[in-house]
């Protein structure tokens, strides 16, 4: 088990580590390289993030419900928008394209119900594909296709080092 500042060994042995982990999270292999310095992140993987679809225009995955509730037994508010922002940061950084990374400087949500079990998908659509921002709108629906949540995220793009 790593904690939060266990790094692995050597640069090999962490590329190694994030394909198997790219792998888990559902990241198409024409993904990997793009991913694979960092790989889907520490917080993804411990929210059980699966991705579907991974473009600039379009962004799906899904989280379990179990392991992300809150103390009243349904799916945390701030899960939803770990999932939104998950997707719309990951299809910004696919339109930024190499030598560019993408900022979250907005995200905002309204939560329609709540969900005690199953499976949440996470749909991120452009809203807004710029040469310095992106927005995206990500729909939230449980198992049988209902609206959980709505939310929608800004990125910056920035050039990589800047």
């Amino acid at each position: 088990m790593m904690d939060n500042f266990t790094q692995p060994g050597s640069p090999s042995e962490a590329r190694k580590d994030h394909v198997a982990e790219l792998t888990a999270a559902g990241v198409p292999p024409e993904m990997h390289e793009w991913l694979g310095e960092h790989g889907v992140g520490r917080l993804t993987l411990k929210m059980g993030i699966r991705f579907l679809e991974m473009s600039a225009n379009r962004m799906v995955a899904t989280m379990p419900v179990e392991g992300n509730e809150q103390v009243a037994g349904i799916l945390h508010g701030g899960a939803h928008l770990v999932l939104a922002e998950t997707l719309g940061s990951f299809a910004a950084g696919i339109h930024a394209g190499p030598g560019r990374h993408a900022l979250g400087i907005e995200i905002s949500a309204t939560h329609h119900r709540g969900v005690a079990s199953g499976t949440v998908t996470g749909t991120a659509t452009a809203l807004h594909l710029g040469r310095t921002l992106t927005t995206h709108e990500v729909v939230m629906t449980d198992d049988d296709g209902r609206r959980l949540s709505t939310a929608r995220i800004t990125n910056l793009l920035r050039d990589s080092g800047a």
